[in-house]
């Protein structure tokens, strides 16, 4: 995870999926920013550019924590009075790993399976990774319902599932997620 946006990693445990991590990034400000409340308006900046966001190679930016350290600026070269500040900072990162366990809501059940939603992460359990004792069930809403009529995965249900594949892009991460194993499925 060290490379030239990154300078360390804090408490890097393979079972986490949260991270503590610095990182670096250019903010570019605007002349009329220039002034004494510059360096608080570069910090504001920077915490509106990377919280809520995601990198495919660290994940998704949860929070910026503490304040962080603006370096020196250097104006653009494209005649717009612009600068580039590079500011390093401590982000707290959500980055899932294959096998892990965790909650999710499910938003969209389908013959095909049901989409689940962990914080920013998008799962998707198939029928294949879905227990045999479950049928699909279109009567009212889709949904899976246990053999004994008494569990039902539809929307909004609570799914405690495992983590079998991940797809990460440079903006998103998705994963594919089974409920069949010990401790999984339907979190009552």
């Amino acid at each position: 995870w060290n490379d030239s946006r990154s300078i360390a990693t804090t408490h890097v445990d393979v079972d986490a999926m949260f991270f503590l991590l610095e990182l670096k990034k250019n903010v570019q400000l605007s002349p009329r920013f220039f002034g004494p409340k510059m360096v608080s308006t570069i910090q504001d900046k920077l915490v509106a550019e990377v919280e809520g966001t995601c990198s495919g190679r660290y994940g998704y930016i949860i929070g910026v924590l503490g304040k962080p350290n603006v370096g020196k600026g250097f104006v653009v070269e494209d005649h717009s009075g612009q600068a580039v500040f590079e500011v390093k900072y401590q982000a707290i990162v959500f980055r899932p790993f294959k096998g892990e366990v965790l909650d999710a809501i499910v938003y969209h059940v389908s013959k095909m399976g049901f989409f689940a939603q962990a914080g920013p992460l998008e799962l998707f359990v198939s029928t294949h990774l879905i227990p045999s004792e479950y049928a699909f069930s279109s009567i009212d809403e889709p949904c899976f319902v246990s053999d004994d009529s008494m569990t039902r995965i539809q929307q909004d249900a609570m799914v405690r599932l495992k983590i079998i594949g991940i797809q990460v892009d440079p903006s998103k991460i998705f994963a594919v997620a089974t409920i069949k194993g010990e401790y999984l499925g339907v979190i009552r």
